[in-house]
């Protein structure tokens, strides 16, 4: 297994002088290096091979010694630091101050086709961030977040990757529910790929100490790997940097929001300054449409991170991002011009994309208005968001809309209780369908043609957090063929795969209050 090996973050910016592995406040340094934990008995459960693809290791490389040491922790790739970063943040929308890579480690940047990877390893031991946890991770969380990365690739939303996952050998003690039940899990290794894994909080912590040489490289570094159509220098650069920031963490978001990707703990510390989605814990797709819901147990009260105030949290993130670097500028004006865009092209974009799932040719203040009226007729009785908006293709424009909502076909099969649709709700759906028809007729696409075109931005197969929680009972069980089923299953979200029907249903009853697949905490 041979890799071209080359490393930028931890040669190019500053280091923690301090090599001891100890909790600590750290100053004056993007990063501490860092030797990840030895496992006791590592195992391969799982790789992606168009991912090993991406930094050049082949399938017969996939199945060596080497690929499991090095992914696991076991064994460190020669002439390589392996570090973990420095960073700061807002948690759940207070200041935390310091947090850093407490599971996280860097073991190497490659350099493939001319695309850099920077690759890390998630619960590899503890780090001088750790504060007062072990540095691990599960199983269970770790299953999540292998899958997870790589179906929202497939569905065509900004991400990292991953590489591997790996059992360790070792148990590890969590308390699952933070409620006093600790109990001993299967320990576990996720690669994580991306071309880098610097974040919101990377630039916060420097400028909350006021280490203005350190934020000045650290942002100097990120436009000069990351950023290289910014062809500007000193203030301009910064400025331009912040607005391609602002552009792809809008597109990332408006991703979520067409799938139902829920983040459930974005934290500024949980943001990708490559607008990337990042840090897969708490997460979940809408099962019924529900713009209150989050899958985070923590933020059940506030619901900060709920599915409908995405958008509001990512402006919010933007302007902490633009305290950050204002110092590298000193000019509020560009900022707030910035942040004034996010949010009228978030409105432009959303629109779009709406249309673009609804079928819809450019109309933009008819197609607002039956936009609107739809978001309110979901609320009216649970309805599944992929079922409906996939199904909703078998549409035509010759479809009768009776009153006994015989029109609904096989959109009726997103409705978790049919029989609600009754009275005031059949009316308003009634209502909305006739709209929804004399729009679809007035457009020039068949009905074949707008079939296809939805079929595209509207999935039939997401990772939905019963169908995770499968794959984990499994698992723990020593069985990973789910795993490796729902892998493949969702390397082709928008495909047919008539073979596969099973997992086009709505969420069963059992599955909505089970721990693990209604809500879930951060514990990992």
């Amino acid at each position: 297994m041979i890799l071209n090996l080359k490393d930028t973050f931890n040669k190019e910016l500053p280091a923690d002088r301090n090599t001891d592995n100890t909790r600590r406040q750290v100053f004056d340094s993007a990063f501490s290096y860092v030797t990840p934990r030895i496992p006791s008995a590592p195992k391969l459960v799982h790789a992606s091979r168009s991912v090993a693809n991406l930094i050049g290791i082949g399938p017969k490389d996939i199945q060596s010694e080497e690929f499991l040491k090095v992914f696991s922790g076991a064994k460190i790739i020669e002439n390589t630091d392996p570090y973990a970063m420095c960073y700061g943040g807002h948690q759940f929308g207070n200041w935390a101050g310091q947090l850093g890579d407490g599971r996280a480690i860097n073991l190497t940047e490659v350099i493939h086709k001319n695309h850099r990877w920077a690759l890390q390893l998630k619960g590899a031991g503890e780090t001088p961030y750790s504060r007062t946890a072990d540095g691990l991770a599960v199983l269970r969380s770790s299953i999540r977040e292998h899958l997870c990365s790589e179906a929202m690739f497939h569905l065509g939303v900004p991400t990292t990757r991953s590489l591997s996952l790996m059992l360790t050998g070792d148990q590890v003690m969590r308390d699952i529910l933070y409620n006093g039940n600790a109990d001993y899990e299967k320990g576990a290794v996720v690669c994580r790929v991306s071309p880098s894994f610097i974040r919101f909080g990377n630039f916060q912590i420097l400028a909350a100490r006021k280490d203005l040489k350190t934020l000045t490289a650290l942002t100097d570094y990120t436009i000069r790997h990351f950023f290289p159509t910014i062809k500007s220098t000193g203030k301009e650069s910064y400025i331009e940097f912040f607005n391609e920031v602002v552009n792809r963490t809008l597109k990332m978001i408006v991703h979520w929001q067409r799938v139902g990707f829920v983040h459930g703990v974005m934290n500024t510390d949980n943001l990708s300054i490559l607008g990337l989605t990042i840090d897969y814990g708490p997460y979940g797709w809408l099962e019924g449409y529900d713009l209150d819901w989050t899958p985070n147990t923590t933020d059940r009260e506030q619901k900060r991170y709920r599915f409908g105030n995405q958008p509001r949290v990512a402006l919010w993130n933007l302007m902490q991002l633009a305290n950050a670097i204002y110092p590298l500028v000193n000019e509020a004006p560009p900022f707030q011009n910035a942040l004034d865009h996010f949010q009228e092209k978030y409105d432009e974009k959303y629109l779009e994309m709406m249309e673009s799932k609804l079928g819809l040719e450019k109309r933009e203040n008819i197609n607002q208005i039956l936009i609107n009226q739809l978001q309110e007729n979901l609320l009216l009785t649970e309805t599944d968001m992929t079922i409906f908006f996939r199904n909703l293709a078998d549409i035509k424009k010759d479809t009768k809309i009776d009153s006994e909502g015989n029109f609904l076909g096989s959109i009726k099969e997103a409705f978790y209780q049919p029989e609600e649709l009754k009275g005031k709700t059949m009316e308003a759906w009634i209502d909305w369908f006739i709209n929804y028809k004399e729009k679809i007729c007035n457009d020039s696409l068949s009905d074949g043609e707008r079939k296809v075109k939805m079929n595209e931005v509207n999935p039939k197969y997401v990772l939905r957090n019963y169908m995770a929680q499968l794959a984990i009972d499994a698992a723990n069980r020593n069985n990973y063929s789910i795993v490796k089923e729902l892998f493949e299953l969702l390397e082709n979200p928008y495909e047919e795969q008539i073979e596969n029907e099973k997992w086009f249903v709505k969420r069963p009853e059992w599955a909505k209050h089970k721990i693990g697949c209604s809500m879930l905490s951060c514990s990992s």
